[in-house]
């Protein structure tokens, strides 16, 4: 296929859209996007300063406080977010060839994935008919006519990680767009292309100016955009460490955020399940995305004696993949995101070869690539929860095999992490599939697979992250509960 420079894919790659316009940055600074499939530049857009995020969120704030879109009813937000839809319907090609280059996706993964993306903005709009954001309750004067109203909780700062950006944006802009708050959408400096593909999408249906503005920053500049008082709420996406900054600048001032954040995610096997099964229901999704995926699968726990049988299933899984460029059709998994992306995931395989786990396969680069951020699928054995590798999150597509003595045991390996955002059970017992489920500490358990689902609801416990994402949670997340109390009943309110 014909590929293009990022820079030919977006009408505006030289500018920032702030107050419903195509606006020059303050400064000269750009960003670059190296493609890991080459390592040659693919695309270059402005590197935001402290006067743009200045502006951007005035002009978010400028659309709340003055209208009109918190003022709209929720139903003429829907008809904007089913136009955003069918918008986004006609870029899924160029998603396709944008996503590759930023972070090393397959293509054909990234148009089946981009796709799905459409149908994020339809079904919260479908919320505007069904969800209560007003309801009468009963309170402690029977003579006073009592109720709830859900308004939006103001300017949101929705800041978006490298190795996801269209779903993400639409899982955080989707709701806070319904319940009625306005928007800056912080680009990754790694994968600002999405970003930019939305803006021009939120000008092709007439989104009132300042609703979404969208800049890309780094990390030093988007600090700024979480201190500013303007800004009512965070929504991050990304690391733990990157969360407890954010978590820390806004308790100074009691601002909202809800935060998706790492997992070191466990696959615990119980002895009734097939080893050849499991391997191949496992070795598949880690390799997705090239393994870069908060909610991988990356712990394997089984018990001891069938230990070595499962870490030959996956090794030999993992040595068949085929490493290669994503647009190659034959090609299974691709690069990883950066150079120093590379570079963490290879000290942390010799950090688990030096710990003493031991290597099955994989470990290093691909002897036939020798330009992009290429690296071997990789599966360990004999490791112990204690290890480096059991403990950091890899976001790579790296696999620890940890061996325990029985199943309390596999619950409690499972459990001994700072995270707490993904697990699974592999067993034919439904029963004891939701048993041992309920005993782990995670915002998702699956069964006999990696299973995760934004309609049903995304998020961590502990270090894994704060509130949810997807579904009448997500929406939640954007809304303040005000409680009113009258005399009577206004017909407003449905009296």
């Amino acid at each position: 296929m014909t590929q293009l420079p990022g820079n030919q894919l977006l009408r505006h790659p030289d500018r920032l859209f702030i107050g419903g316009k195509w606006v020059a940055p303050s400064s000269d600074r750009v960003i670059t996007v190296i493609s890991p499939v080459n390592e040659d530049p693919f695309l270059t857009v402005p590197e935001a300063m402290e006067a743009d995020i200045n502006a951007a969120v005035a002009a978010a704030r400028h659309a709340f406080d003055f209208g009109p879109w918190p003022w709209l009813s929720h139903a003429e937000r829907a008809g904007y977010l089913r136009r955003i839809s069918e918008e986004l319907v006609k870029r899924i090609p160029d998603v396709g060839q944008i996503w590759p280059n930023e972070m090393g996706i397959l293509h054909k993964q990234a148009l089946g994935q981009a796709g799905t993306a459409p149908d994020v903005y339809t079904r919260f709009a479908g919320f505007a008919d069904t969800f209560p954001f007003s309801f009468a309750r009963e309170g402690s004067d029977p003579r006073k006519a009592g109720f709830i109203v859900r308004e939006p909780v103001g300017v949101v700062a929705a800041i978006i990680p490298w190795n996801a950006p269209l779903s993400l944006i639409a899982n955080k802009l989707a709701p806070a767009l319904l319940a009625g708050c306005t928007v800056v959408l912080k680009a990754s400096p790694e994968a600002p292309g999405e970003a930019y593909v939305m803006a021009e999408i939120f000008e092709a249906v007439g989104l009132p100016a300042g609703v979404v503005n969208v800049v890309t920053a780094d990390r030093e500049v988007s600090e700024l955009l979480v201190r500013n008082p303007g800004v009512d709420k965070v929504s991050f996406t990304g690391s733990s460490a990157a969360g407890r900054r954010i978590a820390s600048l806004l308790g100074e001032r009691i601002g909202r955020y809800t935060l998706e954040l790492g997992g070191k995610s466990a696959a615990v096997i119980l002895d009734d399940y097939d080893i050849d099964t499991a391997a191949s229901a496992i070795a598949g999704p880690a390799c997705s995305m090239s393994g870069q995926i908060c909610s991988s699968l990356t712990r394997i726990i089984v018990t001891e004696s069938r230990h070595d049988q499962l870490v030959a299933a996956l090794a030999d899984r993992f040595a068949a993949v085929r490493v290669g460029d994503p647009f190659d059709p034959a090609s299974q998994i691709g690069p990883v995101a950066m150079a120093r992306q590379r570079d963490r995931i290879e000290t942390l395989i010799a950090s688990g070869v030096s710990e003493g786990a031991r290597l099955a396969t994989g470990g290093g680069r691909p002897a036939h690539l020798n330009r992009g951020f290429y690296i071997q699928p990789t599966v360990f054995g004999n490791v112990s929860n204690a290890m480096t590798i059991a403990r950091e999150e890899i976001f790579g597509p790296v696999l620890s095999v940890i061996p325990a003595a029985s199943e309390d045991e596999a619950v409690a390996i499972a459990n001994d992490t700072v995270y707490g955002l993904n697990n699974s059970v592999f067993t034919n017992d439904l029963e004891r599939a939701y048993a041992v489920g309920r005993r782990l500490r995670s915002g998702t358990v699956g069964h006999n697979g990696f299973k995760t689902d934004f309609k049903l609801g995304f998020g961590g416990f502990k270090q894994s992250g704060i509130g949810r994402e997807g579904n009448i949670e997500g929406l939640e997340a954007y809304l303040e509960n005000k409680t009113m109390i009258f005399d009577a009943a206004p017909q407003a309110l449905g009296g």
